[in-house]
């Protein structure tokens, strides 16, 4: 290993952590000939999003384990390169470079929506396959972003989702949106702001803020002359959500707070504090601690796991390799070369595809995403989140 940055992973247990990639590799060999299956992956281990790359760390090797376990694709075993960006675009896009070129991986997942953007052109010159933590809308999209995908619905979709909850609940509900000033922020507000009116919903209030803390008192003004009965939030993490669920809760405004993926981690909630009880959050998954949930993947999850509590981003690169490897498995069943055309070709025949528990519908990829989620209620008493909806299908 030429740095202290870079792990080996994959198949704990099985022997892998200590081989090396049979060389030469040649890249128009065909992919059943050789013993292993290489996928790199650029994770921010370090820096200020290292919570969840040392989570999707732990989420990668244990799906590589299950994997492996069962066997792989006939009998070749999955073995991950992984190696820390910082979450820093300059250096995923040198961490891509350098382990795509030494490992002729066939399936990369990046960090980012910045370094999936950048990388989009090479990733299409190369030919190889890409996914990530990304749910950025402008990356659903075959034609732009041929060779990618994306495990779970996008931005617009998930805020559509909650749209729909809502329409559900109350019919011509007051409802208003509050997003970060970031690329982030913005991405399905448009698009959300037309479906609300498809909907029925009024739109009180949009509030764009600044990402993080800041003094929210203004804005909170704003919402409490609106009234409205439902807020969305997007395009943030933590703060400023739970300062301004506070001051709302202060000015008696009675609204039903929601929020997209990223802000409705359990361990996000939690960290919220009491504010955050009763929030409603669009999930792409269900909860590793949530009551009666099975099925092969997520019981050996948490076998795996002891007992403990992983985030989302835990179950972001698990989705992630559970799709490229099925796409894997029916490339090489049918003879193909593990290109990235052959792969993403592979990964859209993939139609009420069995998740094991990770998800609760069966799955279909016509496009470049997973496009199911569902609504759960935060329970901080209980130390878990309640599903409040079945599983809601995104629009086309």
């Amino acid at each position: 290993m030429r740095s202290d940055r870079r792990k080996i992973l994959g198949g704990i247990g099985a022997g892998a952590l200590a081989s090396t990639f049979p060389a030469p590799w040649v890249r128009d060999l065909r992919a059943q000939e050789a013993s292993e299956i290489p996928v790199a992956i650029a994770s921010p281990m370090t820096g200020v999003f290292a919570f969840a790359g040392i989570e999707g760390t732990d989420g990668a090797n244990h799906f590589a384990q299950y994997f492996n376990e069962r066997g792989g694709i006939a009998g070749r075993k999955l073995r991950l390169i992984v190696e820390d960006t910082g979450y820093q675009v300059p250096q995923a896009v040198a961490v891509f470079n350098r382990l795509v070129a030494e490992y002729k991986v066939p399936l990369f997942l990046g960090d980012s929506t910045g370094f999936q953007k950048t990388i989009n052109e090479e990733v299409n010159r190369r030919g190889l396959l890409l996914a990530g933590a990304s749910f950025a809308s402008e990356i659903d999209d075959p034609k732009k972003y041929p060779l990618q995908y994306m495990p779970g619905p996008s931005y617009s979709a998930q805020v559509g989702m909650l749209l729909k909850h809502i329409a559900a609940t109350k019919k011509g509900a007051r409802i208003a949106f509050v997003h970060s000033d970031t690329e982030f922020g913005r991405d399905p507000i448009a698009k959300s702001e037309a479906y609300a009116k498809t909907l029925g919903l009024e739109q009180v209030e949009k509030i764009v803020t600044p990402p993080g803390s800041f003094d929210v008192s203004s804005e909170v003004l704003k919402l409490r002359r609106a009234r409205p009965e439902f807020t969305i939030f997007h395009g943030y993490v933590m703060a400023p959500v739970p300062e301004f669920m506070k001051q709302m809760k202060e000015a008696r405004v009675e609204t039903q707070f929601m929020g997209t993926f990223y802000s409705s981690d359990l361990g996000i909630l939690q960290k919220m504090g009491d504010v955050a009880d009763g929030y409603l959050g669009v999930n792409a998954y269900n909860y590793v601690n949530q009551e009666g949930v099975s099925g092969p993947a997520m019981d050996f999850i948490k076998k795996a796991n002891g007992g403990k509590y992983r985030t989302n981003s835990y179950l972001q690169p698990w989705t992630n390799l559970t799709l490229g490897t099925e796409a894997m498995r029916r490339c090489l069943e049918s003879g193909k070369e593990m290109t990235g055309a052959n792969l993403k070709a592979a990964l859209n025949t993939i139609k009420d595809y069995d998740m094991g528990g990770v998800i609760g519908v069966p799955i279909s990829i016509p496009g470049n995403s997973l496009g199911v989620g569902r609504i759960f209620r935060a329970n901080l008493k209980a130390g878990k989140m309640d599903p409040v909806s079945d599983w809601i299908r995104a629009e086309a």
